[in-house]
C-alpha cells in the first residue's frame, strides 16, 4: 500500500531527527579505530594475545582485529595481492612473508618505515631478519619472526654430526650397509621448500640467484647445489617419499624412527617430544651442513614482517600498533608459546627461550650469517622456474643447470609476477 506524500514527508523528517540524535550520541561514545591485521593462522594463541594486549595498551586509540589468511603461503599471497591490487582500504596491517617485500614495495602497496617508527622496530634486530624487511635500502616492514633450518640427527646412530653434505650422505650410506636407520629427511616436493633447499646450498657455496637490481647471478655455485641434490636423490639414503615431502612429512618420517638425519626448522624439536618420544631421547642438533668443506653455511631465512598498507585509512594508528605487536614481550611469547623464531638478538639469551630451544646459539649464528632467497618483484615466477628444474632431485642435470636456470629466470624476471 502506498503512503500519501504528507505521510512520507513526516516519516522522512522523523527518520532524519532520529538519525541526528543517534549521530550526536555516537559522537560522544565513539569507540576506538578498528585496525584489520591480516595474518596466517597462529595455533598457539600468541598472536591473539598480542592483539588483545596491544589493544588494551593503546588506551582506546585503536582495536586490533585479526583476519586469518590461509595456512599456505602461496594462497596467503594470492588473497592479499588481489585485495591490494584493488586498493582495498579495509587492510591496515599485513603479515608479509619475507619473500614478498620486493613485490609489494615495487607495486607501492605498502608504506615505507621512516624516522622514529623505523628506529623503534629495527633496534636490536638480527642482521638477517632486518635485511628481509628492506628493498633497495628502504625499510618496508617490521620484522616479526624469522626461521632457519638446522641439522637434526640421531645421537645413538652417529657419535658426531657431519659437517658437510657429502659427509652426511656418506655416514647415512654406512648406516644403510649396517642395516640401521639411515634415511636423510629433506623437503623435495615441488613447492617453496624445494627452493629453500636449493637456495641454501647456492648461498652456502658462495653464490646467488638474482640480485636486488634483477641481475642474474646463477653460476658455478648452482652446479655445486645441483650436484648435492642429485647425489641425495639418487642414493639409497633418500627417503622413498622425498619427492612429495614437505616440512611436516619430513618431520613425521624422522619421528617414526627410520631416519638418521633431518634438515628442518626448529619446530621439529617440540614435535618429536610429543609424537616421537623414543626418537627424541636420542635427538641431536647441529648447524646446517656445509656445501663446501670449510665454508660456513648461509641458510635461507624464513619468517614474516609486518607492513602497513598504502590504502589504510588509519596509517598512524597502524604504525603504532605494529610497534607494539613486535615488541620484546610479544616476541618472547611468540617464541616460547608459539615456536616462532624471534628477530631480537636479546631474546636468544632469555632463560625461558633457551630452555625451550637449547640450540638457540646455532639459530642466532645462522640468522646473523644468513642466506636470502632472491629479493625481486618477480619472485613468484623465479621460484617456479627453480622448482621446475630441480624436481625431482634424482633427475637434476648438474652440468646443464646453470644455462637452463639462467634462461628461465631471465624470462621470469620480465613478468614482474603481479597478478
Amino acid at each position: 500500500m502506498r503512503l500519501s506524500v504528507a505521510r512520507v514527508g513526516i516519516a522522512s523528517l522523523t527518520a532524519l531527527a532520529l538519525a541526528a540524535g543517534l549521530s550526536a550520541c555516537g559522537a560522544s561514545t565513539k569507540g576506538p579505530t578498528t585496525l584489520n591485521w591480516y595474518v596466517f593462522p597462529e595455533p598457539s594463541g600468541s598472536f591473539a594475545k598480542a592483539a588483545s594486549d596491544c589493544t588494551a595498551s593503546s588506551h582506546g586509540a585503536y582495536r586490533i582485529n585479526i583476519n586469518l589468511l590461509s595456512t599456505s603461503s602461496d594462497q596467503q599471497r594470492v588473497s592479499l595481492v588481489r585485495r591490494l591490487a584493488a586498493g582495498d582500504p579495509s587492510i591496515d596491517i599485513i603479515a608479509m612473508d619475507v619473500d614478498w617485500t620486493a613485490e609489494f614495495a615495487t607495486a607501492k602497496w605498502i608504506r615505507p618505515w621512516t624516522g622514529a617508527n623505523a628506529a623503534a622496530v629495527t633496534g636490536g634486530v638480527l642482521p638477517g631478519p632486518l635485511q628481509t624487511a628492506k628493498f633497495k635500502g628502504t625499510l618496508y616492514g617490521a620484522p616479526l619472526n624469522s626461521n632457519t633450518q638446522l641439522l637434526w640427527y640421531r645421537t645413538d646412530l652417529v657419535p658426531k654430526p657431519p659437517k658437510t653434505w657429502d659427509q652426511m650422505i656418506d655416514d647415512a650410506i654406512q648406516l644403510a650397509k649396517e642395516g640401521k636407520p639411515h634415511y636423510i629427511e629433506e623437503q623435495g616436493a615441488k613447492y617453496e621448500g624445494l627452493t629453500v633447499w636449493f637456495n641454501s646450498l647456492v648461498n652456502s657455496a658462495g653464490g646467488g640467484i638474482v640480485s636486488p637490481d634483477n641481475r642474474i647471478l646463477i653460476g658455478p655455485s648452482a652446479e655445486v647445489a645441483a650436484r648435492i641434490m642429485k647425489r641425495l636423490g639418487t642414493s639409497v639414503v633418500a627417503d622413498p617419499g622425498l619427492n612429495v615431502a614437505q616440512e611436516s612429512q619430513a618431520d613425521t618420517a624422522f619421528d617414526k624412527g627410520g631416519a638418521a638425519f633431518e634438515i628442518n626448522y626448529p619446530f621439529v624439536w617440540g614435535s618429536a617430544q610429543k609424537t616421537g618420544p623414543a626418537v627424541f631421547k636420542h635427538m641431536g642438533y647441529a648447524p646446517f651442513p656445509q656445501a663446501i668443506a670449510g665454508t660456513a653455511p648461509r641458510v635461507s631465512i624464513g619468517g614474516f614482517n609486518l607492513a602497513v598498507s598504502t590504502y589504510s585509512k588509519h596509517p598512524q594508528q597502524a604504525f603504532a600498533a605494529v610497534r607494539c605487536l613486535v615488541n620484546r614481550n610479544n616476541q618472547l611469547r611468540d617464541a616460547v608459546k608459539g615456536g616462532l623464531a624471534p628477530v631480537l638478538a636479546s631474546v636468544y639469551s632469555d632463560a625461558a627461550f633457551v630452555k625451550a630451544n637449547p640450540f638457540s646459539t646455532i639459530m642466532k649464528t645462522q640468522l646473523t650469517n644468513y642466506g636470502l632467497r632472491p629479493q625481486t618483484p618477480a619472485y613468484a615466477d623465479v621460484t617456479r622456474a627453480i622448482q621446475d628444474n630441480l624436481q625431482p632431485a634424482a633427475d637434476v642435470d648438474p652440468p646443464g643447470i646453470v644455462s637452463k636456470l639462467r634462461s628461465q629466470i631471465k624470462a621470469a624476471l620480465s613478468s614482474k609476477a603481479l597478478l
